[in-house]
């Protein structure tokens, strides 16, 4: 059993920011899939810490917040790569850029997951095969599901006073593509946090159309490209 835990909701964002983290640093660990209702099977959590993911267990350690996580993961040294820029003004730039994928990127994605009522049955369908539920009670999350993300959709986008979801999104992706240019990384030849969050944010939409849009863009497409062939050098042996 790995000592190091992640808690997590599959069609969260900010769990897949600290899943990209760890699977690009090649550290071992063991996800616990969090059922969105209920959240039984989160561990004991800190005074105060709200019940939600993720949350990271390392060894004796509990932390929640993906931003958090991600510079507990840099503060541990875990893994085999640091993304936390030396130079100090680097530094501040990753951290800005982490912060505008919460803040821009992935405010905009539940618009594209459950904006249509097909991309909410999918959305629906997805949570439904990653839970533990029997095959009843998938049923009934797909049924209830669609209408729930639909409607948290809707609020999502009226509260940004917006109206074109994939519009939202490209122009979000767009940003990130500008700021990346034609360097390897978004901030130069070494990726740092800016680059997990973002890359994280993007595979929480590989099953949806919006994904093909944002691959649409050859900078976009070759810089996850080259974060994915990371990750899959970096992965743990065995």
């Amino acid at each position: 059993m790995s000592a190091t835990k992640l808690y997590e909701f599959t069609l969260c964002p900010f769990c897949n920011k600290v899943r990209a983290s760890l699977e690009l640093k090649g550290v071992e660990f063991e996800s616990v899939e969090v059922s969105p209702r209920s959240k039984v099977e989160l561990p004991p959590l800190p005074e105060g810490t709200p019940k939600k993911v993720p949350v990271l267990q390392h060894g004796s350690d509990t932390v929640a917040d993906s931003t958090t996580i991600l510079n507990y993961l840099e503060d541990q040294g875990l893994g085999r790569i640091s993304f936390r820029p030396a130079d100090p003004a680097l530094r501040t730039r990753s951290d800005e850029i982490e912060e505008w994928v919460d803040s821009q990127f992935i405010e905009a994605l539940p618009t594209v997951i459950y904006g249509t009522w097909g991309e909410a049955a999918q959305a629906a369908r997805i949570v439904a095969a990653s839970s533990k539920l029997s095959g009843g009670q998938r049923f009934l999350v797909q049924l209830a599901g669609a209408l729930v993300m639909k409607q948290i959709s809707k609020r999502i986008l009226a509260r940004n006073d917006r109206k074109d979801a994939h519009a939202w999104v490209r122009e979000n992706t767009e940003q990130f593509a500008e700021w990346l240019g034609d360097k390897p990384y978004v901030l130069g030849d070494a990726p740092c946090l800016g680059d997990v969050a973002m890359h994280g944010a993007i595979t929480c939409v590989k099953e949806f159309p919006i994904y093909s849009e944002i691959m649409s863009s050859p900078n976009i497409a070759a810089w996850y490209e080259r974060l994915e062939q990371q990750r899959r050098d970096n992965q743990p042996a065995g």
